[in-house]
């Protein structure tokens, strides 16, 4: 039987990975919104964990809010990554730090 705590490790593992994404690659901003999702994923994955052990479904329900959002979210960022692509040529951090309007 799996208990809440492997479902607890997994989740930091998970959210370690993101983290470790975000501090290790900070040139290309699409590794970095994937590592945001990810550490994401990992506070959703406690919330079905949580709402599991103490049988309510209130949190099984937020996290198909949060997913909404979040979908939301990924689609609004990648369409900004590929308007910056075309019109800078490149995705990287360093090279997109004067945003004049």
């Amino acid at each position: 039987m799996i208990e809440l705590w492997h479902y607890l490790v997994l989740a930091a593992i998970l959210f370690g990975i993101g983290v470790a994404g975000i501090f290790l690659n900070r040139k290309n901003i699409l590794v970095l919104l994937m590592s945001i999702e990810l550490m994401l994923l990992a506070v959703n994955f406690n919330f079905i964990a949580f709402s599991q052990a103490v049988n309510n479904l209130d949190g099984q329900i937020f996290v198909f809010f949060i997913l909404t959002v979040a979908a939301a979210e990924s689609a609004i960022g990648l369409a900004i990554l590929v308007v910056l692509f075309r019109n800078r040529g490149t995705i990287n951090v360093g090279d997109l730090n004067s945003m004049k309007g």
